[in-house]
């Protein structure tokens, strides 16, 4: 059974089109597209051309994303904050799950080969902290800081998407593809919270892969506390915590000051009362709002998508056909896998 309607509505959602605005760009009625959109008609082929059109995808595409096994609107993870509007929020989903289904339909085509593999773990079994230790493990990560987050991610399959959000409200959200994960990152966070948020992503793509807990929020974020800060090597330098301290620290492990010191108190190395004190000290400070030093820190971007790309460019694909593998349109709308145009060399 097909379920073209579900992918007809994440995309639009994606594309961010009201029902109004798509079937006008694809010289529908309103009152058809709610049909199609709701599985109860087929579009001819020739209507359903132009939907693809107007979406920014192939034919082939809406087909198959419309065959996945499970439907495509999946539910995924997210970090945001309550103040976030659902409208940005599902908008956000909906691009994740447009770029999974491309990263999907790209790689029936070409298979990458990862170093490292992201495990599943079982939250009831281990706790998230002994899961982060686990992976640091298997991955054979030295003691101390973390340094380029994101290359260690990539080493392991994982799809790392940067854009803007157009809001600080939501920092990141992922889900997987198959055997590869995705993760779509804010563009606009500060390179201190997007280390978070990547690690944050990191423990629910190992812990709730398949079963999820009551309090995913909670064990993701105790994963990447550990991930990044782990406390047996941190914690002589998380005791008798003072202001002046903490720039040095963000500088060293790459997160914000605010981290550090709910490291410190989850860790029982500042009780309530101190933690407070602290944050009352950042605000005076116009900390909370805006940290400073995060300029300074080594940004984390991306680079496996773009590798792909140009992967499949040196096997002699033009941007046309890269597009079409992963079910874009044009080379315009492959925002996932662009290739870097090669430079032309005067000949004398």
């Amino acid at each position: 059974m097909s379920n073209l309607g579900e992918v007809l509505v994440t995309a639009r959602r994606a594309c961010g089109f009201t029902q109004e605005e798509l079937a006008a760009a694809a010289g529908v009625t309103q009152a058809a597209l709610s049909r199609y959109e709701n599985d109860l008609r087929e579009p001819e082929p020739e209507v359903l051309a132009r939907l693809a059109w107007a979406l920014g995808v192939t034919e082939t595409f809406l087909a198959q994303a419309g065959r996945v096994h499970g439907g495509m609107a999946i539910d995924a993870h997210m970090r945001r904050r309550l103040t976030a509007k659902p409208t940005v929020w599902r908008q956000l989903e909906a691009r994740l799950n447009m770029y999974r289904m491309h990263a999907r339909h790209l790689f029936e085509e070409v298979s990458i080969r990862a170093e490292q593999r992201l495990p599943a773990l079982d939250p009831v079994e281990m706790t998230p902290a002994d899961a982060a230790r686990l992976v640091r493990m298997q991955w054979r990560m030295p003691l101390g800081p973390v340094r380029s987050l994101t290359r260690w991610l990539e080493a392991a399959g994982c799809l790392i998407i940067e854009e803007d959000f157009g809001t600080t409200r939501v920092d990141g959200l992922s889900q997987w593809i198959d055997d590869h994960p995705v993760i779509l990152i804010n563009l606009r966070a500060p390179t201190d919270r997007k280390r978070l948020t990547l690690a944050h992503e990191l423990g629910h793509l190992c812990l709730h892969s398949v079963d999820v807990s009551d309090d995913v929020e909670a064990e993701a974020n105790e994963f990447a506390a550990e991930f990044l800060m782990p406390i047996e090597v941190i914690r002589p330098q998380l005791r008798n915590l003072k202001v002046g301290r903490l720039h040095d620290l963000k500088r060293e492990w790459g997160v914000s000051m605010q981290a550090l010191v709910e490291r410190a108190y989850h860790a029982g190395l500042m009780n309530a009362s101190e933690r407070s004190n602290m944050y009352k000290a950042f605000s005076a400070r116009g900390w909370r709002t805006t940290e400073p030093l995060s300029d300074e820190l080594a940004p984390e971007h991306p680079a496996l998508a773009g590798s792909i790309g140009n992967a499949l460019s040196g096997k002699g694909l033009g941007p046309n056909d890269i597009a079409h593998l992963a079910g874009f349109a044009t080379p315009e709308h492959n925002e996932l896998f662009p290739a870097r145009q090669p430079r032309l060399r005067p000949v004398g």
